[in-house]
């Protein structure tokens, strides 16, 4: 619907691509990578026809967003969601960050506080931590996992997506959605920009949001699927629903990293009935 300027690279204009539906208060989707926004398609009916102001965007990058070539660290992506929510004068609004968007979300109460925020949800998302280190030991992803994923992206970007889409709808060995629901995430992801795909990596496995969630003090939802084997709920559901005082936690039996798509009667069930108290 429309764009917003949130920088630019040399002599262009960085533009984030967002669109708003309904109203009453606002709700904030926050896409996974290597999607967009229209990764969303089955929560934004749901929510608008519960009363709610949807905003969706695609992350700097994505969908129809520009695509720099720098940018992709979450300090630079909770930036641009601080320009969107001030642009659009969001009050009250809920956070709800999907895989690597609930990066953004931590990063965004971490860094600008909760004056426009009253609510926020992870949904199959990255925090507290991904990268396994020394003082992180739980964490999912080693320097060979990330190697791995970046080698791909770089040598062939396209069979990777292939890969990656299957893994992503996949739950205990089997495909949770249609076949061309998959090869329309697939077709998503294929028109990202390259660059930003392969720098996004590092940012969703390398950022430390521990810090982030201590200064969390506003009624949180963590929700995740038991079988995502992507984002394992071990590595980061479980531990970011520990680490915030009174966070709710919803798991949903038997999904695959994305079920807001093969569960979404499930997710959306949960999400409202968080956002409605």
């Amino acid at each position: 619907m429309a764009k917003l300027k949130v920088g630019t690279e040399n002599s262009t204009p960085i533009e984030l691509y967002y669109e708003d539906h309904g109203s009453g208060r606002p709700v904030v989707l926050i896409h996974g990578w290597p999607l967009s926004g229209r990764s969303w398609e089955k929560q934004v009916p749901a929510l608008v026809d519960a009363g709610y102001r949807v905003i969706t965007y695609d992350r700097r990058g994505f969908g129809e967003s520009s695509k720099p070539w720098t940018g992709y660290d979450y300090d630079t992506l909770a930036a641009d969601l601080h320009t969107l929510l001030e642009h659009l004068d969001l009050q009250g609004a809920t956070l709800v960050g999907f895989s690597m968007g609930g990066g953004e979300v931590a990063r965004y109460v971490g860094k600008y506080g909760t004056r426009r925020v009253a609510k926020a949800v992870f949904a199959g998302a990255v925090p507290p931590y991904l990268y396994k280190s020394k003082d992180n030991p739980e964490g999912g992803l080693d320097n060979q996992t990330l190697a791995g994923f970046k080698g791909a992206v770089t040598s062939d970007r396209l069979a990777f997506l292939d890969d990656f889409t299957k893994n992503f709808f996949s739950a205990n060995g089997q495909l949770k959605v249609s076949e061309r629901t998959r090869k329309f995430a697939r077709m998503i992801g294929a028109f990202a920009s390259p660059k930003g795909t392969l720098d996004c990596i590092e940012a969703f496995g390398r950022t430390d949001f521990r810090e982030d969630l201590k200064k969390f003090s506003i009624p949180t939802l963590v929700l995740h699927s038991d079988a995502d084997a992507i984002v394992p709920f071990e590595v980061s559901g479980k531990r970011t629903a520990a680490s915030i005082k009174g966070a709710r936690l919803v798991l949903i039996q038997g999904g695959p990293h994305g079920f807001n798509v093969s569960h979404a009667d499930e997710f959306n069930r949960a999400l409202l009935d968080f956002l409605k108290d």
